[in-house]
């Protein structure tokens, strides 16, 4: 089939390149002309782990094309995917400007009948909206599919090309069987092919993202309250997780969730809610306990230093909002670093991929490390606020002798407690007793 993608985000590159890889002919459409050529080039302008070999196999191959021409996309492709940024407004709600800005140009210069498929995490009526804004111009058939993505940074290709599930929000059974098709390839063992109607699949995104928001959110309240009682979060999390209505993911207690959709998804949701008159209160629980759980190392760190932060060196291992990818979107690293700061701290900071966005955003406040062992060199503590692999079996006595002191703080609870203790280290972490 040919396909076009309207932005060169998470979602639409890794969508076109994905689509380009079981055959289909894929051209990608963003404004930015410097991305765009660097694309063609072969740059992958995002970390995404294992989307490099596609995107290269399937730019030499020809299946996979760049471009700033709205027009041309619109000659190319029989299906227009919609992958543009929905940010989050002032006042919580999701901002549609780029999605009916496009709409309304993709209706005044369509020729033939295409399928416009929103793809971008959109509220409830969006289908209708992008429908209403292009029918004003558009002089043939179309349809619009809501196709909610369920891709998770990090796995963003496996997701992808082995899905759980896809959902296609339709009423055109024309539109639902072509979209069933260019599925198929993607289905094969026999994951399901949901159909429903726009507006319930417009929802069903953002009450997946709120659910596993608040399932987070939850654990880590109870490993606060675990903190006063003397109880052990990671024996509670294994007896609840061992439960079949409950399961085991998303029981992991620490420093709060980041990144681009769960923040923004679970805010949209609330501020949609109250659009109609209804107070989701859970949801906004969610968001005050999680703004409070990104700086709840800050407290135990003041404990431990009663003189003050001010002129001390911490070591910060892990700066993006979550491993396995470079986006420090809403990133809990970022709020801890902003206290220490504020404190006169000292900050030397590593991560595998963010150090480059993370520049960005701080600039000379930080030191940048070139290795995880060199951010610690005089550091009068280590705080971890991402859980990479790379941090999981470090050498214990190499921290020690870089460390000015034994001292760790960790907000992903990495380490066994009774581990720590014997290395010699006084260990903080979440829910859990301190190793002294």
């Amino acid at each position: 089939m040919k396909i076009a993608v309207i932005g060169t985000g998470y979602v639409g590159l890794v969508t076109g390149t994905c689509l380009a890889e079981t055959g289909n002919e894929v051209i990608c459409v963003d404004i930015d002309a410097e991305k765009v050529e660097k694309m063609r080039n072969g740059f992958v302008p995002i970390y995404e782990p294992h989307l490099d070999l596609l995107f290269h196999r399937n730019i030499k191959a020809n299946r996979l094309q760049f471009t700033t021409s709205l027009d041309e996309g619109l000659e190319h492709g029989d299906i227009i995917f919609l992958a543009l940024p929905t940010p989050e407004d002032e006042d919580g709600s999701a901002d549609l400007s780029y999605v009916l800005n496009v709409s309304e140009e993709i209706g005044a210069k369509m020729q033939e009948y295409k399928i416009i498929v929103d793809k971008s995490t959109v509220p409830v009526g969006t289908a209708d909206a992008v429908r209403e804004t292009i029918s004003k111009k558009a002089q043939c058939e179309f349809d619009v599919v809501s196709n909610p993505e369920f891709l998770r940074e990090g796995f963003a290709v496996d997701d992808f090309m082995k899905p759980e599930r896809i959902i296609i929000g339709s009423s055109s059974e024309r539109a639902t069987k072509i979209m069933q098709k260019l599925y198929g390839p993607f289905v094969r063992s026999g994951n399901p092919v949901i159909v429903m109607d726009e507006r319930s699949a417009e929802l069903t995104k953002y009450a997946a993202n709120s659910f596993l928001a608040t399932k987070i959110t939850f654990m880590n309240e109870i490993a606060n309250y675990c903190e006063r009682v003397g109880a052990d979060v990671d024996k509670v999390r294994v007896g609840m997780g061992t439960d079949s209505r409950i399961g085991k993911r998303f029981l992991f207690p620490g420093i709060g969730y980041g990144g681009s959709c769960f923040p923004k998804d679970v805010k949209a949701l609330r501020k949609a809610g109250i659009d109609e008159n209804y107070d989701f209160k859970i949801l906004g629980s969610v968001i005050d306990v999680n703004q409070r759980q990104k700086s709840i190392l800050i407290p135990k760190m003041e404990a431990h230093f009663k003189e003050g932060m001010s002129g001390k060196t911490f070591a910060i291992w892990g700066l993006a909002f979550k491993p396995e990818t470079d986006d420090i979107r809403e990133a809990p690293s970022i709020d801890i670093m902003n206290a220490l700061l504020e404190r006169g701290a000292r900050l030397q900071v590593f991560d595998p991929e963010a150090m480059k966005n993370i520049r960005g955003q701080f600039g000379d406040k930080l030191t940048y490390a070139d290795s995880m062992y060199e951010a610690l060199e005089n550091a009068d503590a280590l705080v971890i606020c991402t859980e990479w692999s790379i941090f999981r079996s470090p050498s214990f006595n190499k921290v020690k002798e870089m460390l000015n002191a034994p001292i760790l703080f960790d907000g992903r609870n990495l380490y066994n407690v009774n581990d720590m203790e014997r290395e010699g280290f006084k260990y903080i972490s979440i829910g859990r007793r301190e190793a002294n």
